[in-house]
C-alpha cells in the first residue's frame, strides 16, 4: 500500500460533521477528514506495521494520516532521531497522545522520558510526561522514589505549568497512583494538594482527569491491596 493508497482510503470515510469540528478546534497547520479514533485504529489494523509506510505517511499534511503513521510504525524499527524530528510536529494534543504511544514502545523511551521531562521546552516537557505515563501503564520497572520525586514536582510546578503540560502531568500522576498501594496513597495526597486541574483542550466538552475520583475508586484499590 502506497501513501496515496492510504489517503484515499481515508477520504472515503471523510465525515462532515468531524471535519466541522476540527475546524473550531484543530491545529491550523494540517488538514482532517474528521474521522475519530476508532475509524483510525480499523485504517491502522487493516493496513498492519509497516515502518517505511509510516515515514510516508507523517509527511502528509493531514491529521489522520499522522495518526495512522503512528499506528503503524514499528517501535523496534524506530529510531532516536525520527522521534526527535518527529515531535516537533506532533503538537495537536491529540496527535501527542498518539505519538507518545508510540514513543513508549521504543528502547529508548524511559531514557527519553527523563531527559524531556527537564527540558525547557513545553512540548518536549509535555511529551516526556505522557511517555512516562503510557510506561508506567506497560508495566516498566521504574523505582518508587524517581517515581515520589516526580509526585513532588507536580505539587510544586503542575498549577503553574503551560496548558498542556500541566495537562501531561496530571495524566502521569494518575498512572504513578495506579501503581501500587504506597505510590497510590502519595499521589491522593499530592492530587488533594495541587487541586482541581484546569486544562483548555479548545472548543469541545473534553476536561482534565479528576485523579482523587480515579485513584480512590473502590475496585482500584481493592487491586492494589
Amino acid at each position: 500500500m502506497t501513501p496515496n493508497d492510504v489517503i484515499k482510503l481515508l477520504e472515503k470515510q471523510k465525515n462532515a460533521r468531524g471535519i466541522a469540528a476540527w475546524e473550531r478546534m484543530g491545529d491550523k497547520s494540517m488538514k482532517s477528514f474528521g474521522m475519530g479514533m476508532t475509524q483510525l485504529r480499523q485504517v491502522a489494523k487493516k493496513i498492519g506495521k509497516d515502518h517505511e509506510l509510516a515515514l510516508k505517511l507523517w509527511e502528509s499534511d493531514y491529521y489522520e494520516a499522522r495518526v495512522v503513521a503512528a499506528l503503524i510504525d514499528d517501535p523496534k524499527k524506530v529510531k532516536l532521531k525520527q522521534v526527535e524530528a518527529q515531535t516537533k510536529s506532533a503538537g495537536f494534543w491529540m496527535l501527542c497522545y498518539v505519538y507518545t504511544s508510540l514513543i513508549a514502545q521504543t528502547s529508548f523511551a524511559q531514557e527519553l522520558a527523563e531527559k524531556w521531562m527537564k527540558s525547557k521546552d513545553d512540548l518536549q516537557r509535555r511529551s516526556g510526561y505522557l511517555v512516562l505515563s503510557k510506561i508506567l501503564k506497560e508495566g516498566t520497572d521504574l523505582d518508587d522514589k524517581f517515581l515520589e520525586s516526580q509526585l513532588e514536582t507536580f505539587e510544586q510546578k503542575l498549577q503553574k505549568e503551560e496548558n498542556f503540560v500541566k495537562d501531561a502531568m496530571n495524566v502521569a500522576m494518575l498512572a504513578i497512583g495506579m501503581r501500587n498501594k504506597k505510590l497510590n496513597k502519595r499521589a491522593v495526597q499530592a492530587a488533594k494538594k495541587i487541586g482541581t486541574v484546569q486544562v483548555d483542550y479548545g472548543d469541545n466538552s473534553c476536561e482534565a482527569v479528576d485523579c482523587i475520583k480515579h485513584l480512590t475508586n473502590p475496585a482500584l484499590l481493592k487491586r492494589l491491596a
